[in-house]
């Protein structure tokens, strides 16, 4: 089981680009593991270091002024190849959520499955929330999974749509198999009914 995804309060990290895709994310040379820790290192690595394995000062994953456990990125976040190490890489860094005004469908299943929530956001509401971070990278914002809602400092928000049977599971921390182990007393009443009838 995974944490449970209930309220996220949280500063957040600006990543302005559109089209990131998995490669970008998560280099393919980086793919090897079978287990899903250790990926966070190589987040980004190509645009976080040179090729010394030294931090880029431009990017934003190297500048101290920004942190916390919200990215929030381009139109078309996860577009490419179908690696699930893109999700891994992401949560394994820290991050539970991910704002942006478009995912590609394969890597938005990718995150849920793997407790990281991507939110989508209009263009608009997406670029008010890349001034108020730029300006004030102290400020803090509020996903509130369970009423779909996400809060900025200024007071506004924007609702957003998630599969219902993936919100259960973030909000109980549940995997798939751990969704179905919660249902087993429903399940073994009904397989009592039936011997019954």
């Amino acid at each position: 089981m995974k944490e449970k995804f209930l309220k996220l309060v949280s500063t957040a990290v600006p990543l302005p680009v559109e089209n990131i895709d998995t490669d970008q994310i998560i280099p393919a040379r980086f793919l090897k593991a079978t287990i899903r820790e250790g990926f966070g290192e190589n987040l980004f690595r190509d645009w976080r270091f040179d090729e010394q394995g030294n931090p880029k000062p431009g990017f934003v994953l190297n500048n101290p002024k920004y942190s916390g456990r919200i990215l929030v990125a381009g139109k078309n976040f996860g577009c490419g190849s179908s690696r699930e190490h893109a999700a891994w890489a992401l949560y394994d860094y820290g991050f539970r959520a991910i704002l942006s005004s478009f995912f590609a469908d394969i890597f938005r299943n990718n995150a849920l499955n793997n407790a990281l929530l991507p939110v989508q956001v209009s263009d608009d509401f997406l670029q008010r929330i890349f001034r108020i971070v730029e300006q004030d990278p102290s400020s803090k914002i509020t996903i509130d999974l369970e009423n779909q809602q996400v809060v900025l400092p200024d007071g506004t928000s924007s609702s957003f749509d998630i599969n219902p049977y993936k919100k259960v599971c973030l909000m109980n921390g549940y995997d798939d198999i751990d969704y179905l182990l919660s249902l087993r007393d429903e399940i073994a009443a009904f397989e009592k009914s039936l011997t019954e009838s």
